[in-house]
């Protein structure tokens, strides 16, 4: 079923009832939500699924979980980079992690226009992004983490960097509805967004066997225009199997539900939306009888791989889906055009 056709209704392409029901069953008395019943949490991972029950207007349960993030954050504005059943079981304290609630908060004000919930999280969303540019370089790259021991990792991830770059455009946008000032985030994003665009060398070049380190600088918005085209085609051969999705690694034949997602998102954001479509109606069928989608599989032996439904992965489907369809008011959050006209407009140049 490719989604050319603008009559195929979304209730073909997304059940949206039953993902927000099975991610309700997943939350904790906390707030908390995990990945699955047994699984970790992890605060980037919670603010995708934050969205995704956004989405299905349980905001009820939404605000549950930004609650239990507040509560947990460390004092210098981090979070720790896993948690089980709410106790720390990885005190990594990553920056991408820390800056991600802006982007989730953006999300619900969208859809909501409530200035309330923006005063109310507005200190937690500020010291999550004091502490990401805190370990900003002179280069304008970002530092992925601090050690549990508190050692700063003096390595640069593409990917979190990207996030990062997300997050710092979804915190201004929440400072200027607010009527706050923040030049030193303004000036963190300009030279991250250089960063990304102008010296690309600077960031682990490891890590670009993994999908995400090719669209996420598109889907962040940071590429865009003809050198976002240019990258998109360049690799796509290397990390998409057509009529399948993206593998989450090119080295290995396994495609997942998230990365082929959030490709949609990429590519809607930049215009290519019938393509956007096309690559979401490939994974239509990969959906369990109870029409939450797997998390990915093996191919071509179509082995389901983990055989766990996770939270964040059925989330950021409902995201990708949201782009396609434009189900709510947060439908362009991720749109190129939509934020060229914000008031810090020069800023992306």
């Amino acid at each position: 079923m490719a989604l050319k056709d603008p009559k195929i209704k979304l209730s073909d392409a997304l059940n949206i009832d039953s993902i927000v029901a099975f991610i309700e069953f997943l939350q904790r008395e906390s707030g908390d939500i995990p990945w699955h019943t047994e699984g970790k949490t992890d605060p980037w991972d919670l603010i995708e699924t934050i969205m995704g029950l956004n989405i299905g207007n349980r905001f009820d349960i939404s605000c549950r979980a930004f609650e239990w993030l507040k509560n947990i954050q460390n004092p210098d504005g981090s979070w720790y980079s896993a948690y089980m059943n709410g106790t720390p079981s990885d005190r990594t304290r990553e920056t991408h992690m820390a800056a991600y609630f802006s982007v989730g908060l953006f999300h619900t004000w969208l859809m909501t226009g409530d200035i309330a919930l923006l005063e109310a999280y507005w200190p937690t969303m500020e010291n999550g992004i004091n502490y990401a540019i805190s370990l900003q370089t002179s280069g304008g790259e970002i530092y992925w983490a601090k050690s549990p021991e508190g050692k700063v990792d003096s390595m640069s991830l593409l990917t979190g960097a990207s996030s990062i770059f997300m997050s710092l455009k979804c915190a201004l946008a929440v400072a200027t509805l607010l009527g706050k000032k923040r030049r030193s985030w303004e000036t963190a994003f300009s030279r991250l967004g250089h960063s990304i665009r102008k010296t690309p060398h600077h960031y682990n070049v490891s890590k670009s066997r993994f999908s995400m380190y090719w669209f996420y600088p598109i889907l962040s918005g940071a590429v865009t225009g003809e050198t976002a085209e240019h990258r998109m085609d360049k690799y796509w051969n290397k990390y998409v199997i057509d009529g399948q999705g993206v593998r989450c690694v090119s080295d290995q034949p396994w495609v997942t539900i998230a990365e082929t997602s959030e490709l949609v998102l990429a590519l809607h954001g930049m215009g290519r939306t019938e393509k956007a479509g096309i690559v979401f109606s490939w994974i239509q069928d990969r959906r369990y009888e109870d029409k939450t989608y797997w998390c990915g599989y093996t191919y071509p032996d179509m082995v389901i791989w983990p055989e766990e439904k996770i939270s964040w992965t059925n989330a950021v489907a409902m995201i990708a889906a949201d782009a396609i369809y434009a189900i709510t008011p947060a439908s362009k959050l991720f749109s190129h055009q939509s934020w060229e006209g914000f008031v810090y407009k020069g800023l992306l140049n």
